[in-house]
């Protein structure tokens, strides 16, 4: 039993490392790692800000209408690129969705994906997500540079990008506080 001991004493922390490798190979584990490591995302600063310039973007709804960017001219804009196989994407989700359902009315949430249609609808329905997810029919704006997801901008009412991010948890109150201050400018 002493030598035991002894053993565990000298190797605790392999055996953590192991046990939190196990966990992170593990898909469940994974996406509740992801989202506990999640942080608010960072707001660009006024100066260093950028327009999404073009809005001739048109998407087509999977679980909603059709939307044409055009009609994001004049309104506060949450837009998301990512996949239903995408572990950080699945993770960002009910944030997301935990924003969309106290701003829904107020911000146009425009989620956009590869994934199949019949792929996506199951993963939604699975979920109990009701955010609006779209296929974008034509090339999206080139100030929408992702080559990675999740990836997410948030646009004020001038078409500004105010932040540019990847992975993060959306449901803070320091997103919350930036919302608002942009629906009343």
């Amino acid at each position: 039993m002493d030598k035991f001991r002894r053993f565990i004493k000298k190797r605790y922390s392999d055996i953590l490392f192991g046990i939190l490798i196990l966990l992170l190979i593990i898909p469940r584990t994974r996406v509740y790692f992801l989202r506990i490591m999640s942080f608010a995302p960072g707001v660009e600063a006024t100066g260093e800000r950028r327009n999404a310039g073009d809005f001739h973007w048109n998407l087509k709804g999977l679980n909603t209408a059709d939307y044409s960017f055009e009609q994001a001219r004049g309104r506060v804009v949450l837009v998301n690129f990512w996949a239903t196989w995408c572990m950080p994407c699945v993770a960002e989700m009910p944030s997301l969705q935990a924003l969309y359902d106290d701003y829904g009315d107020k911000v146009d949430f425009i989620l956009v994906t590869t994934d199949s249609e019949e792929k996506t609808l199951k993963f939604l329905k699975e979920n109990g997500y009701t955010l609006p997810v779209y296929h974008a029919i034509n090339s999206a704006p080139d100030a929408f540079d992702t080559r990675t997801i999740p990836r997410t901008f948030l646009l004020d009412k001038k078409g500004d990008i105010v932040i540019d991010a990847g992975r993060a948890d959306w449901n803070t109150r320091k997103v919350r506080k930036l919302l608002d201050d942009l629906l009343t400018e």
